[in-house]
């Protein structure tokens, strides 16, 4: 059985779910940045979701989320005796994850997201008036 091509509404629904999950890793991320954690290894590090291109034919494209992988940005060590998380040394360990940068990659992640939801909007509203153009 065939597979039936992708449709300007599939193809951009399919990009706002990538984005979708991309703004959910921001989150995720911004809202660990700064937790602490007794040691380097229980830190939390960023998400990012890893994307590829899902084409069906020649010029007909989208994205599609391959798998959510953990940045290799590291845990920062803080010297805090009286912290109860504190390790033998009096240290504990900040979560790996720049907050300037998950900031940007959020208002990234929604201009794009809106850009598709223009691209359904000015779709929907050029079947409208193809219909219109019928009666």
């Amino acid at each position: 059985m065939a597979q039936q091509p992708m449709s300007i509404f599939d193809i951009a629904g399919r990009a706002m779910s990538a984005q979708l999950v991309r703004l959910n890793a921001t989150a995720s991320n911004l809202a660990n940045a700064g937790s602490v954690s007794g040691s380097e290894g229980q830190a939390y590090r960023a998400i990012r979701p890893v994307f590829s291109v899902d084409a069906q034919a020649p010029g007909v494209a989208t994205v599609r989320v391959d798998r959510v992988v953990t940045s290799d940005q590291q845990a920062t060590r803080r010297h805090d005796p009286g912290h109860p998380l504190a390790d033998a040394n009096g240290d504990v360990w900040e979560a790996g994850v720049d907050s300037s940068a998950e900031l940007v990659e959020m208002v990234e992640s929604a201009r794009m997201y809106q850009n598709n939801v223009q691209v359904l909007q000015t779709a929907k509203s050029l079947m409208l008036d193809t219909i219109r153009l019928g009666k």
